[in-house]
């Protein structure tokens, strides 16, 4: 029974990423004073490109045509490992920070080979960008979660979460810079504005975007899901990390069931916010990515210092 509620819950993982990347678009274009398109259009997206023959160049090898089910793969195992609507799952034994990011390394791998596999200078210019932003992204992520998981003296994500939550609210000065921290790291790993925009193509500012330029049909469904799943993945890390409360600790259908409602409240409003946030703030250029991101690293430094002087030595 175990299992079967922890395939259930990544495949809600899996489900309701399109759902959410919908709703933060429809948030966007009502700020925007711009008429929204429906919540299901990403769903509506995916099944047109499922249904048209990709489309492959003659200098592309093996990799190129692999890449977006490896991806894709990749990122479904890292959802697999994340706590959604309970704790203590079978998957739990497994659910530990080096995994997880280990896993979004592994599909960022064969994503920038992927770029480069056919020659062109879009896909070579993407692939760079994205391996120089992960290089400062990776350790900085790290250093935010391993604020939590000094607290919680566990890598484990489950036993951090289920830590916090049995803690009751604590007002830690560390959780607020590592939040600060993963939310920042968050947008430069999802490719959002300010680091990139996911709704241009212009050659000068695109990331993710060049790198898949050359792809079609279900080759393109798969990666445009995988980014979105990767998108949820990080929003239920914030949410369910910092704020746990509502997530199951048992399998009852009435735990489980307001365990699916709280997190789906908790990614709305972060959606909300993320919405507002991509209105206000305009895209930086891409030689200040590196101080963005060195501030998201001090950050999570900050946080670490403060649990060690603060809560440590308690």
């Amino acid at each position: 029974m175990n299992w079967l509620i922890a395939i259930f819950q990544t495949m809600l993982f899996v489900l309701l990423s399109p759902l959410l990347a919908g709703w933060i678009k429809w948030c966007k274009c009502y700020l925007q004073n711009r008429k929204a398109p429906s919540l299901l259009q990403p769903y509506r997206d995916l099944l047109k490109l499922t249904h048209k023959q990709p489309v492959v160049s003659e200098q592309a090898s093996w990799l190129f045509v692999t890449a977006p089910y490896i991806i894709f793969s990749a990122t479904v195992l890292a959802a697999s490992v994340v706590p959604l609507i309970a704790v203590n799952l079978p998957t739990s034994a497994s659910a530990d920070v080096i995994v997880m990011v280990g896993f979004f390394a592994f599909a960022r791998f064969f994503l920038a080979l992927a770029g480069l596999d056919i020659g062109t200078a879009f896909g070579g210019m993407g692939s760079s960008r994205e391996m120089t932003i992960s290089s400062l992204a990776e350790p900085a992520m790290l250093m935010a979660i391993f604020t939590l998981t000094m607290t919680a003296s566990t890598t484990n994500l489950s036993g951090a979460i289920a830590h916090v939550l049995n803690d009751g609210m604590v007002l830690r000065p560390s959780f607020v810079f590592a939040l600060f921290a993963l939310i920042l790291v968050a947008i430069a790993e999802t490719g959002r504005v300010p680091v990139d925009n996911p709704a241009t193509h212009l050659e000068l500012t695109m990331i993710h975007e060049a790198m898949i330029l050359e792809y079609s049909g279900r080759h393109l469904a798969l990666i445009e899901w995988a980014s979105q799943l990767k998108l949820m993945l990080y929003g239920v890390l914030i949410t369910n990390i910092f704020f746990p409360w509502g997530i199951a600790e048992d399998f009852t259908g009435k735990a489980l069931g307001y365990g699916l409602l709280a997190i789906m409240g908790k990614l709305a409003l972060l959606a909300v916010f993320l919405a507002v946030a991509e209105t206000l703030v305009a895209k930086m250029r891409l030689f200040r990515v590196q101080e963005y991101l060195s501030f998201a690293y001090l950050l999570g430094l900050l946080g670490m210092l403060s649990h060690i002087i603060l809560e440590a030595s308690r």
